[in-house]
């Protein structure tokens, strides 16, 4: 019997993790795929990341503009579950897959859990800062079933609650993507992006919501380190979150500096590429925390958005000043990273297959049981 199976994408980043996750099960007979494309993809202001997903190819995707205001994500949120729900009392999937620490996974999980279906939750178990910590915790107890990156996140949901059977470790699905010999070679890319730096750095920094009162001076920092450095940009809009305004805002006073080239938005398997070939990565996005170490680049990592996430040994961090910034920039020259593996070897898809074609996956009890830790 087919199997149906939703995925709930919202940004150009999950999409990047998920879009192996799709590939291979939509190739397999046994599966019929939908995607819901929400949240930032359909904001033209971020590049209009819909697009991206339609050149995939892919049949049966689902739009729905969630969006109000950056002030609202609580009412995004609200919206997200109207719609959402008003697609899957239409489809009736078998399977909700969702990513991560969004507003829109936590649409998708709750959808799912009022109305018994099996969620899927990719890559819970982690820890950082900001309210993503909340929201990803969240989702995995609205979740029945865990695909995680390591061990290390398996433990954490064990810690929480969950049981070891819902837990798969399959690796970070973004990986196959990275370790693919598919990926655009970099003359291929700057010219898709008319980008002509021979050396450069890539720079993304995104709000931390729990600070939104810091977020106008954190950003006017961050601008006046790379205006202050020598190096050459590639600068990558953050994503929409409370605070994303005064970091738009404080971009303004690059333009028209040929050292900086700014993009809503990038595909991501050319952002890959762009990456493996960078000098170094600045701001405080998880691209440089899992993603630059597997390519041995370089990594300022500011503040505390990423707060005890697991870290490459060798992964510069600093707070928002900007003469932190541009000092932990300057210690980046010349600085060659081991290439490290903290999640995983490029098998997620495989993984992630094999689990689904199991009998036992779909036997797992979407009655909740929590499993109480002993004590001393």
């Amino acid at each position: 019997m087919i199997k149906k199976i939703v995925f709930l994408t919202g940004t150009r980043a999950d999409f990047g993790k998920l879009k192996s996750l799709i590939e291979i099960t939509r190739k397999d007979s046994f599966f019929e795929v939908h995607i819901f494309v929400t949240g930032m993809h359909m904001l033209k202001e971020y590049g209009y990341t819909l697009i991206e997903v339609e050149k995939c190819g892919y049949s049966n995707i689902h739009t729905f503009v969630n969006h109000t205001h950056e002030t609202t994500m609580d009412l995004s949120l609200a919206k997200t579950i109207q719609g959402f729900s008003e697609l899957i009392n239409k489809i009736k999937p078998d399977l909700i897959v969702v990513h991560g620490d969004r507003i829109e996974a936590m649409a998708g999980a709750i959808v799912g859990a009022l109305n018994n279906i099996t969620v899927a939750h990719i890559e819970g178990g982690e820890v950082s800062g900001t309210i993503d910590e909340l929201i990803r915790h969240s989702v995995s107890k609205m979740s029945h079933t865990h695909f995680v990156s390591n061990q290390q996140a398996k433990n954490r949901l064990i810690q929480m609650g969950e049981l070891p059977e819902s837990i798969f470790v399959i690796g970070s699905p973004d990986v196959d993507l990275m370790l693919s010999e598919n990926l655009p070679d970099i003359k291929k890319v700057k010219s898709y992006y008319d980008i002509e730096f021979e050396d450069y750095g890539i720079a993304m920094f995104h709000p931390v919501t729990t600070e939104f009162d810091s977020m106008d001076t954190y950003a006017a920092e961050f601008v006046d380190a790379l205006l202050e450095s020598d190096q050459k940009f590639v600068v990558i809009y953050p994503n929409n979150d409370l605070g994303s305004a005064s970091i738009l805002n404080a971009y303004q006073r690059l333009l028209g500096d040929s050292r900086f080239k700014i993009f809503p938005s990038i595909r991501f398997e050319y952002f890959l590429t762009l990456l493996k070939n960078a000098k170094l990565m600045v701001g405080n996005s998880s691209a440089g925390i899992r993603e630059a170490p597997y390519y041995g680049i370089p990594v300022v990592n500011i503040g505390t958005r990423q707060q005890n996430r697991a870290m490459h040994a060798d992964i510069i961090n600093c707070g928002y000043s900007s003469a932190e910034i541009r000092e932990a920039i300057e210690k980046c020259k010349g600085l060659s990273f081991e290439k490290e593996d903290l999640f995983g070897e490029g098998k997620s898809d495989i993984l992630f297959l094999e689990s689904l074609k199991s009998a036992d996956f779909w036997e797992v009890d979407r009655q909740k049981r929590f499993i109480d830790l002993s004590i001393g």
